[in-house]
C-alpha cells in the first residue's frame, strides 16, 4: 500500500465514519447547500487532506517523524498572520491583551525551535535506553533534512490556510459535523484522483494488508481527521483560529513524555527547557485569549444598554410630547366660533 493510498483510506474512513452522525444530528440546524460552500468546501478538502498530507508524509519520509512535527511548530505564527490579515484575529498593538499574544505566540514557537535545534546534555532517567537514542541519530543523520524541511514547511502554510478556510466556512454554513463529514468527503475524492494518476499500472498499491499502514489509515480517518476536524470547527467557532493553533506545539511536549516512557528514547535538557518554554506561551495565549472575550462581553453589554436608553423616552421628552392643543367648539344660531386652548403645563402652574 502506498503513501497516497494510504491517504484515501483514511478520508474513507473518516468519510464512512462521520457521515451517518452528521445527517442525524445536523438535520435541523444543517443550514442551505449553496455553490458558495461548495466552492469552499473544495479548497477545505484540497488545503489539508490533499497537498498538506502528501506533503508532511513525503518530508517526514527525508526526515524523521520527531524532526517533521517539531517543524510543524511554525504553523502558530503561520495562521496568526493569516488571521490578523483576513480580519478573523482583533489586534491592537496599543492593548496589553493583543502585545500578550503575540508575544505568547512567539514563545511558543521559539519553545517549539529549542526543543528542536538545542539539545544540551542527555538526562539518564532510569526507563531511558541509551541505544535507541544512538540509532534513531544515526538515521536521522542520513536523511535529507533540507528537502523534508522544506516540504514539511509548505505542508503547514496549507494547515494554516486550511484553518482560517474552516474559520470562514464556518460564518455561512455552521454546522461543525456535516462540514467535517462534506471535508473528508471532499478530500476522499480529490486524493483518489491524485492516487489514481500517480500509482497508473500498479494496482498492487491499493492493495490491503494487516499492517501498520492500515492500522495509520484506520487512526487517522477516525481521530485525526473525523474527530479532530468535528471539535476543531466548534472551538474555532467559539475561539477563533488563532486558540486552535497555539496548542500546535504542546503536541511536542507529549511526544517527548510517551517517547521516554513507551519507547524508552532519552530526553535532552533542551527538550526539557523547550517544553517548559512551549507550556509558558500557551499560558499568556490563554490569556490574552480569555481578556478578548471579556472586552468583547463588554462592548456587547455597553451596546445593549445605549439601545435601551435610546428606546426610552426621558420624562423631559415625555412631557413635552404630551403637550397639546385642545379645540373647544361652541355652536350658535348664525355662526360657529373656536376656542383654542393651549395647555401648557409650566404655564398653568404659574397662574
Amino acid at each position: 500500500m502506498s503513501l497516497h493510498v494510504v491517504i484515501v483510506y483514511r478520508y474513507a474512513v473518516a468519510t464512512v465514519v462521520t457521515a451517518p452522525f452528521a445527517i442525524v444530528l445536523d438535520r435541523k440546524v444543517r443550514p442551505k447547500f449553496t455553490f458558495s460552500v461548495f466552492a469552499k468546501i473544495f479548497f477545505l478538502g484540497l488545503l489539508e487532506p490533499v497537498m498538506d498530507q502528501s506533503l508532511y508524509y513525503t518530508g517526514m519520509k527525508y526526515t524523521t517523524a520527531t524532526f517533521a512535527s517539531a517543524m510543524c511548530n511554525i504553523l502558530p505564527a503561520f495562521a496568526f498572520l493569516m488571521a490578523w490579515i483576513c480580519g478573523l484575529e482583533k489586534v491592537s498593538i496599543r492593548r496589553l491583551h493583543s502585545q500578550v499574544k503575540i508575544l505568547g505566540t512567539i514563545v511558543t514557537v521559539g519553545g517549539a525551535m529549542l526543543m528542536t535545534l538545542f539539545s544540551g546534555p542527555m538526562l539518564k532517567l532510569p526507563w531511558t535506553n541509551r541505544n535507541t537514542h544512538q540509532e534513531s541519530t544515526k538515521a536521522a543523520n542520513e536523511q535529507d533534512h533540507i528537502k523534508g524541511g522544506l516540504m514539511v514547511i509548505a505542508g503547514s502554510a496549507c494547515w494554516s490556510g486550511f484553518i482560517i478556510l474552516q474559520a470562514i466556512t464556518l460564518r455561512s454554513y455552521p454546522a461543525e459535523l456535516s462540514l467535517t463529514a462534506l471535508i473528508c468527503l471532499m478530500g476522499t475524492v480529490e486524493n483518489t484522483i491524485l492516487a489514481l494518476v500517480i500509482e497508473r499500472g500498479n494496482p498492487t498499491a491499493w492493495s490491503i494488508h494487516m499492517d501498520t499502514k492500515l492500522l495509520a489509515a484506520l487512526y487517522g480517518g477516525i481521530v485525526a481527521s473525523g474527530i479532530a476536524y468535528w471539535l476543531q470547527g466548534g472551538i474555532i467557532k467559539e475561539r477563533g483560529p488563532v486558540f486552535v493553533t497555539a496548542f500546535g506545539p504542546l503536541t511536542m511536549v507529549l511526544v517527548a513524555i510517551m517517547g521516554s516512557f513507551i519507547l524508552a528514547e532519552i530526553t535532552s535538557l533542551g527538550r526539557v527547557i523547550g517544553a517548559v518554554v512551549i507550556v509558558g506561551g500557551l499560558y499568556l495565549v490563554v490569556w490574552g485569549k480569555s481578556k478578548d472575550g471579556h472586552e468583547h462581553l463588554i462592548t456587547s453589554t455597553s451596546d445593549v444598554d445605549k439601545a435601551a436608553a435610546a428606546a426610552v423616552p426621558t420624562t423631559a421628552q415625555h412631557m413635552a410630547t404630551t403637550n397639546h392643543a385642545i379645540t373647544l367648539t361652541t355652536t350658535t344660531s348664525s355662526n360657529q366660533d373656536q376656542i383654542v386652548v393651549i395647555d401648557h403645563p409650566s404655564e398653568n402652574s404659574s397662574l
